[in-house]
């Protein structure tokens, strides 16, 4: 029940965050925001505030914003989204991605102030002070030696074959000494209690003898608020790039046939990974509400019908061709896109249930 309810708020927060970009520059521009809603449909009551319904709703995944004329209608309406210039539709279908964004730095400056956990570079940035140093498993690859075993991220090293683990390289290369089919001791460390996992060795690459796991430095860093700050940007920028160019092979490897092992989450597979970063503490759950924030922009900003992206497509060929795609054929494809993406989320969620119910 505790996982559920982080989970709800975690996700209603980024939400809330990418819808109140949208209402709040969608107001500035002048535009008519009908309804601000809390959760979705069907509404348990709503508030009205001058021309806008405030709702609250019974499932309470996150919100939206109704703006008067946001699928092409009511073009007459000065008013309406519709009737504005090309220029302030664009600035509010990317309110809401800039919104998570800010939200990822906010949380990514606000936590480094009090201390995040993080993989330590060589040399570490200047004015970082580090405690709680350890090697820890950052990731372990499905099917491998290490994955039969039991072994989890973000379980501690403690020795390799009975040396004791100071340093993530020495570590490495302890076990990258074994051959296919050696067995390597692990003493490692989880929920504070010890226990050793016995993995055999195996072919992992063309080129890689070991057991599947990879193994970082890793430690809670704080900065003081200005580098913090600093920092923060820094590393909600990194998201950016690295999270985009996931997305874009994730598209590359569906194009090329080779999409059956990838492993994808909807909102089930979402509130378990919350859970589990919610008992790493506080400063892991904060890091992955960061990561969660910019995936949401990221998603968002894709050329997809019903995605802001894909509105954003629609002003882009408007503004090219000098001339609206009408209302109806704007609606239509945005309907379908609704739909597609609506049965993805159910099949992605049906996979997290299986997946859950295998373990």
């Amino acid at each position: 029940m505790i996982t559920i309810l982080i989970f709800l708020l975690l996700l209603s927060t980024l939400v809330f965050a990418h819808e109140l970009g949208h209402f709040w520059v969608a107001k500035k521009a002048g535009m008519k925001v009908e309804e601000f809603g809390f959760g979705f449909p069907p509404r348990l009551f709503g508030i009205r505030r001058g021309e806008t319904t405030y709702s609250f709703n019974a499932i309470p995944l996150g919100g939206f914003v109704r703006i008067l004329g946001e699928n092409g209608e009511s073009r007459d309406d000065p008013n309406s989204f519709s009737a504005k210039s090309r220029t302030k539709r664009f600035f509010v279908l990317v309110a809401g991605v800039v919104m998570n964004v800010l939200l990822a730095w906010f949380l990514l400056s606000a936590g480094f102030m009090f201390g995040l956990p993080s993989v330590l570079d060589e040399p570490m940035p200047s004015g970082a002070k580090v405690r709680d140093e350890r090697i820890e498993v950052l990731f372990v690859l499905p099917g491998s030696p290490a994955d039969t075993v039991g072994m989890k991220s973000g379980d501690k090293i403690l020795s390799v074959n009975g040396e004791p683990a100071e340093v993530s390289d020495a570590a490495r290369a302890n076990i990258g000494k074994a051959r296919v089919g050696d067995i390597v001791r692990l003493e490692i460390e989880r929920d504070d209690e010890s226990m050793t996992l016995e993995a055999v060795a195996a072919q992992i690459t063309n080129d890689i003898v070991g057991v599947g796991v990879q193994i970082a430095d890793v430690g809670v860093v704080r900065f003081s608020p200005p580098l913090a700050i600093i920092h923060g940007a820094r590393m909600t920028a990194n998201m950016i790039v690295q999270t985009a160019e996931g997305f874009w092979s994730l598209v590359l490897r569906l194009i090329s046939g080779d999409g059956e092992q990838i492993e994808v989450s909807g909102p089930i597979g979402i509130a378990v990974m919350t859970g589990e970063m919610a008992k790493d503490g506080l400063g892991r759950l904060i890091f992955f509400a960061a990561l969660l924030s910019v995936n949401l922009a990221i998603l968002n900003i894709l050329p997809i019908p019903a995605l802001d992206g894909g509105r954003i497509l629609f002003v882009l060929i408007e503004a090219i061709t000098r001339r609206a795609v009408t209302h109806k054929i704007e609606r239509t494809i945005h309907a379908f896109g609704f739909m597609a993406l609506m049965f993805l989320v159910i099949l992605v969620t049906y996979k997290d249930i299986a997946g859950i119910f295998a373990k």
